[in-house]
């Protein structure tokens, strides 16, 4: 069948989502795999960089801050030409960035912001000075629709025992919901006591439940940027905050259930965000 060259200039409406975040040298988590879990669901990914990394499969081995000044142009030029319908922050590396971002996303008001708050490394380290969290928790997370904080970066947000089980992650939502935030998204792929990956999106009246097979692979670089990534791009695209999440878990967990089809690098290696 022959296409016309009016169907071929036919262009449908394809939602905008710009993620702020760092890169990842080794194209396996922040903005690489934003990207590539933004185009992957439907959406079209743009980007602010507020960080560059020489990361690989196997760690992260230098960080350069992107100066404030940079990142804030960045973000008016983007939203000034294009259509941004929602937003997933990721690395933000200190006190100057995280203000910066948060004036922005105040003037800028995009329909919807999700936040992954970046801030407990692989081996338990924080990653913000004190300083840094508590803007944070003032600035940004106030602003934001849903964050999606692992349970190490949920204990520091509520200052209290990192849970290890669901049991433990159900006795932490009266804490959680102290944030100053509007919904919050506690991912549960630390409770490895558990058969199942639970996740509890808890809102200030209800708590509601998304489990998912826990998938054998030591291919998960990146998944809490792909999560975060992939429930903006479907917000964008019109669902509803639980549905964006549910589909969001049923495409990561297919992205971790193929990532051994991968075999990119000698460490922890990426997700398969182009599974189908």
């Amino acid at each position: 069948m022959m296409m016309s060259l009016n169907d071929a200039n036919t262009s449908t409406i394809t939602p905008i989502v710009l993620t702020i975040a760092g890169s990842d040298s080794g194209g396996g988590a922040g903005i690489q795999a934003d990207i590539k879990a933004i185009s992957a669901t439907g959406g079209y990914a743009c980007s602010v960089i507020t960080a560059l990394t020489a990361q690989n499969t196997q760690g992260v081995f230098g960080i350069h801050p992107v100066p404030c000044e940079f990142v804030a142009q960045q973000l008016d030029v983007v939203f000034s030409d294009l259509n941004v319908v929602a937003v997933k922050v990721g690395m933000l590396n200190d006190s100057s960035i995280i203000e910066v971002v948060a004036d922005k996303l105040r003037q800028y008001q995009p329909n919807f912001i999700v936040v992954d708050p970046v801030m407990v490394a692989t081996s338990g380290d924080l990653l913000l000075e004190s300083s840094a969290l508590s803007t944070l928790k003032t600035k940004l997370l106030p602003l934001a629709d849903v964050i999606t904080p692992n349970l190490p970066e949920a204990a520091v947000l509520t200052e209290s025992n990192q849970p290890k089980s669901n049991k433990e992650m159900t006795e932490l939502v009266a804490k959680v919901r102290e944030i100053d935030t509007k919904s919050v998204l506690l991912k549960g792929g630390h409770a490895e006591l558990d058969d199942h990956s639970t996740d509890l999106l808890i809102t200030k009246n209800d708590v509601l439940h998304f489990s998912s097979q826990r998938i054998n692979t030591t291919n998960t670089h990146g998944t809490g940027c792909t999560l975060s990534a992939a429930i903006a791009s479907f917000l964008a695209q019109g669902q509803p905050l639980p549905e964006a999440i549910n589909k969001t878990k049923q495409y990561l967990t297919n992205a971790l259930i193929h990532a051994d089809k991968l075999d990119i690098g000698k460490g922890h290696g990426p997700v398969h965000h182009f599974y189908k």
